[in-house]
């Protein structure tokens, strides 16, 4: 239910950057009666920016891998957020598998996360018939989930033109109200401790696999996800290098995703190549997305390589911060 507009919301607030954060904080606040302004020089999402190149993963127990606590606790609101914005949503959990040779990779990973069942061979046939037989044994996250990170974009976009939130193609500045920057790495004229971290990508169409969930297969070295996008499409991902480059794939990289697709199901190997990505995710020192007030202005950044998983959690941060200065804002 949308909260009544107060006189402290009147005066608008601007949103600068229509990306993930962007979008998602545009949404929460217009949720929660406030008018907003939504600029971009680039426009609406298209071929360019980290959120275009995402894999749409909502799986935060899976991210707890590697990543810090805060990241599972708040990503575990994402799917609940995402299912009430968009129709995009797969509610099928995430499957984690290992080759032969890499079997203490699992077993490394299964000590690190938690809300998964350990898994044999006859139930990954079963989960995901196309392969059975492939491996002996597996991690099943049921609770997980993925979306089309394109569609989600281009439904939130559409959202907010039907409540009257049009993408200004405008730079802009902090004025006299309340201003959310959440221009992703472009931010660093103004966030020192923002850095880079190059993320290759590829999209691929092998209608001859059929997966339901997203797969992750584990490596020593360069993990593989497979992310299905429906219709025979999906996302391979992603390589994590440090470095501000955010336009080129390498050959390396690229080799080493489909080597691993291939590893996963040989039938990969006759898939078509529809896109090969790459850009930089903005990320902070301690890889942990942030919500920072200068003024009346706060950043929303540092969602590293977890765009959808934390945009939903840094928006609703967002509104509540605001709220709390509601006097302060209705004050000339």
């Amino acid at each position: 239910m949308e909260e009544r507009p107060s006189p402290a919301r009147d005066e608008p607030l601007t949103i600068l950057g229509a990306g993930v954060a962007g979008l998602c904080a545009a949404t929460e606040l217009v949720d929660r009666g406030w008018r907003v302004r939504l600029l971009d020089p680039a426009g609406p999402p298209g071929e360019h920016g980290c959120s275009w190149w995402a894999g749409g993963m909502l799986a935060p127990w899976c991210e707890g891998e590697t990543a810090e606590e805060p990241v599972v606790r708040l990503g575990e609101e994402a799917a609940d957020w995402w299912e009430r914005q968009v129709d995009c949503v797969t509610r099928e959990g995430s499957l984690v598998v290992a080759l032969g040779r890499d079997q203490r990779e699992l077993d490394r990973f299964a000590r690190r996360t938690r809300a998964h069942e350990t898994v044999g061979a006859e139930q990954i046939g079963s989960l995901e018939p196309d392969l059975a037989g492939r491996f002996s044994r597996g991690l099943f996250f049921p609770e997980e989930a993925h979306l089309d990170p394109r569609g989600a974009l281009a439904q939130l976009v559409e959202g907010l033109a039907a409540r009257g939130v049009t993408i200004e193609r405008r730079h802009g500045e902090p004025g006299p109200g309340w201003t959310l920057d959440c221009r992703g790495l472009a931010a660093r004229d103004r966030l020192e401790d923002l850095r880079g971290v190059k993320g290759e990508m590829v999209v691929l169409r092998c209608p001859e696999v059929r997966l339901r969930r997203t797969v992750r297969l584990l490596h020593p070295r360069i993990p593989l996800y497979i992310v299905p996008r429906g219709g025979g499409v999906y996302m391979l991902g992603a390589t994590s290098i440090e470095s501000g480059e955010r336009n080129r794939a390498t050959v390396r990289s690229v080799l080493e995703l489909l080597s691993a697709a291939f590893a996963l199901h040989p039938s990969f190997g006759e898939g078509e190549l529809l896109e090969v990505g790459a850009d930089a995710r903005p990320a902070f020192p301690d890889h942990l997305p942030k919500v920072r007030r200068e003024g009346r202005t706060l950043f929303l950044n540092g969602l590293y390589r977890h765009g959808f998983l934390l945009a939903p959690s840094l928006a609703r941060q967002a509104a509540e911060m605001l709220a709390s200065h509601e006097e302060e804002i209705a004050t000339p």
